[in-house]
């Protein structure tokens, strides 16, 4: 099965002159999810990994899923406002805007490994953000697993620092 047929693109969203790469068709298909499942755990070491976690929205299912497969936990890294408790936050910018994300200061141990999930790299401003929340919190940031990378857009010179890993690439 190729996985790249599993992905829907919606010209347009979320505004005028976006291609978005849409999972929800991979998430839908049983076959296709344990597929991605199993071509991260080819690529992820279980020793490189105390705990998975997932940016808003779509990294939560391939963050839980992974955590499922290895044993090990998932925390969330959300839009400002989601999380209860205390929190760190930091604000971004993203292909098409300016974000806000937060972590429970809580989240991980210090020095706990942490593989961090999301469904696509663009710019890779998500993604650094996420490693300093993470960071910021005494969490060692071990890798990422994207399902999508946006390769023209250049999101993996923005994390070179970090392990990366995605499936699918345009």
């Amino acid at each position: 099965m190729n996985l790249k047929d599993k992905i829907a693109e919606i010209p347009n969203f979320p505004k005028k002159g976006i291609l978005f790469r849409d999972i929800s068709p991979m998430l839908r298909d049983p076959a296709a999810l344990s597929l991605l499942v199993e071509e991260f755990t080819k690529i992820i070491h279980p020793n490189d990994v105390d705990i998975f976690a997932g940016i808003e929205s779509r990294g939560f299912p391939l963050a839980c899923a992974l955590a499922l497969k290895y044993n090990k936990g998932m925390i969330m890294i959300r839009k400002q406002g989601k999380l209860p408790g205390e929190t760190h936050k930091i604000s971004y910018s993203i292909e098409y805007g300016k974000a806000t994300m937060e972590i429970q200061v809580d989240a991980v141990k210090k020095g706990q490994k942490v593989y961090i999930c999301d469904d696509l790299l663009a710019t890779g401003g998500t993604a650094k953000a996420a490693a300093k929340l993470v960071e910021k919190i005494g969490g060692k940031v071990s890798g990422f697993a994207f399902i999508v990378e946006l390769t023209d857009l250049k999101g993996s010179k923005v994390i070179k620092d970090y392990k990366q890993n995605s499936l699918v690439k345009y």
